[in-house]
């Protein structure tokens, strides 16, 4: 009972805490929300039995690979928005002499209710979303009821972010009930292994062999779990390497700066690598992405509109599978790349108020914030297409990925991506004003 009293007392926040709250529950209800489209969707695929089925269901589950790995990462993200200020008041109270049980449950139940809050958003938005998915056509007429989930699918799905949300905070929770004055004071960041690179190396080469060995296997159902853990392990690696990658450019880049701008924003990434990478990991999922709706779109160009009735409706298929497929990332990026640019401005405020005191111009400060974005975005574009192409290699061959068609539809991509990200820091600016309109920083 002692528990729950706290839990409500940590519920009951100020008008400036609201923010932390509404953040992670946005993010919650757009990855529940895009989640059910895509499993929907993936639904009609499976429910079909001729001879062509396997085609769309090997499709679908590529694009389910490139999809719910990074939608199941929004949703860890979300769990750990606000993170700092969470971390502060639990690591305040065990000091004061609570339990690390009672930290434990502080944190399970305050991540999971708002997860239970976002989840149930989403579903109250999938239910009209979910009739129009069913008008997508796919072999000459729209899916129809068969793209809807039936209740249990979406309880299923919902029970999955919910579990997600409370697992992501209790691996949050060493730190807190480790070391409770060192999370106070802040007295040491996050480290990021190089053992992280290693793992992703392995991977990727892994990969590279079965995708050009992927003829040798057997079956039906043993191809589609190759091509779904290949492609689904190839982007996990990247959310793993990741802060690792930032962590060494933006080393560099501390003994280099020049610039009061080059330093802050280089230390910015330095305190916190892994919550640098989710800031731009949006983008480098699109980035892998798009060099496999590149190569959709090469296809498209080299087998022109030639062909019998049933290749002009594959072609028409794969056409319509890439837009989706896009549209869906776009989403999830535009989602990331907001709630990430508002959290991190939350997270840093006392930062920022400090600043401000002592001097700095908010345009200065906007500048560094700028910067510690948009530099590790370029290398996280550059690296995730590279990684795509590494891995799609096998499958597509050289004459696809240089084809003229796959490098423009590459290049759009990045560059609508790298427009959201930029477009969320513009959008965010008011969120800075309000921290330093404060009149104290947050303790």
């Amino acid at each position: 009972m002692t528990t729950l009293r706290v839990a409500w007392l940590f519920a009951r926040r100020g008008a400036d805490d609201r923010s932390t709250v509404l953040l992670p529950v946005i993010a919650f209800a757009v990855s529940s929300l895009l989640l059910l489209v895509v499993a929907g969707g993936a639904q009609a695929f499976f429910s079909w039995r001729d001879g062509d089925a396997f085609v769309y269901q090997a499709l679908a589950v590529i694009a389910l690979a490139l999809l719910v790995v990074p939608l199941v990462g929004l949703g860890g993200s979300a769990a750990r928005l606000s993170a700092r200020r969470r971390d502060d008041r639990l690591a305040g109270l065990r000091l004061l002499g609570a339990s690390p049980t009672m930290v434990a449950a502080l944190t399970v139940i305050e991540s999971t209710g708002l997860a239970v809050v976002g989840t149930i958003a989403g579903v109250v938005l999938y239910l009209p979303v979910a009739p129009l998915v069913g008008l997508i056509p796919f072999r000459g007429e729209p899916l129809g009821a068969a793209a809807a989930l039936q209740p249990g699918g979406v309880a299923l799905a919902a029970l999955g972010v919910a579990v997600l949300a409370a697992a992501s905070a209790a691996l949050g929770l060493r730190s807190v009930v480790v070391s409770p004055l060192g999370v106070r004071t802040r007295q040491a960041a996050p480290r990021v292994h190089w053992i992280r690179a290693l793992i992703a190396v392995v991977v990727v080469a892994a990969t590279y062999l079965v995708m050009g060995a992927l003829q040798v296997f057997d079956g039906a159902l043993v191809v589609l779990t190759v091509l779904g853990i290949g492609f689904g392990g190839s982007i996990a690696v990247l959310n793993l390497v990741g802060p690792w990658v930032l962590r060494k450019i933006a080393s560099g880049q501390a003994r280099r700066a020049a610039t009061a701008r080059r330093l802050l924003a280089a230390r910015a990434v330095l305190e916190s690598p892994k919550a640098a990478w989710r800031q731009v990991s949006g983008v480098a999922m699109t980035s892998f992405m798009a060099v496999f709706a590149g190569v959709g779109v090469g296809i498209l160009g080299m087998a022109g509109d030639g062909g019998d009735d049933q290749s002009r409706t594959l072609l028409a298929d794969i056409r319509t599978g890439v837009v989706v497929t896009v549209i869906v990332s776009f989403l999830m990026v535009a989602c990331s790349a907001g709630v990430n640019q508002a959290a991190a401005v939350l997270d840093r405020r006392d930062l920022y108020v400090s600043l401000d005191r002592i001097g700095m111009p908010v345009g200065e400060m906007d500048a560094a914030r700028s910067r510690a974005v948009m530099s590790p975005l370029r290398v996280t574009t550059i690296g995730s297409a590279l990684t795509a192409a590494i891995v799609v290699f096998p499958l597509a061959g050289l004459s696809l990925l240089v084809a003229p068609l796959t490098l423009l539809m590459v290049a759009a991509c990045l560059a609508a991506g790298v427009l959201l990200v930029w477009a969320a820091l513009r959008a965010t600016r008011p969120v800075l004003k309000h921290v330093l309109a404060e009149t104290s920083p947050t303790l």
